[in-house]
């Protein structure tokens, strides 16, 4: 896995691998690596979500300052 992904590149991945799974195409053997990479990229997304949400409250928090 990359280093440093998106928001975007981690949703597309964990989208594939829900794909897989509710095609069948995963087998026995690699369902579990599957949902370890899931969970990673599921982490990475809550991560980026997290950030952005505090970015979004700094930036109205210094929006409200600036017009008072």
């Amino acid at each position: 896995m990359k280093d440093k992904l998106t928001y975007t590149e981690a949703y597309e991945a964990l989208l594939a691998i829900v794909n897989e799974l509710e095609q069948g195409e995963i087998s026995i053997d690699e369902l579990s690596e599957k949902v370890k990479h899931a969970s990673e990229l599921i982490a990475i997304c809550k991560e980026k979500l997290q950030a952005t949400e505090l970015n979004v409250q700094a930036i109205l928090k210094n929006l409200n300052e600036s017009n008072e």
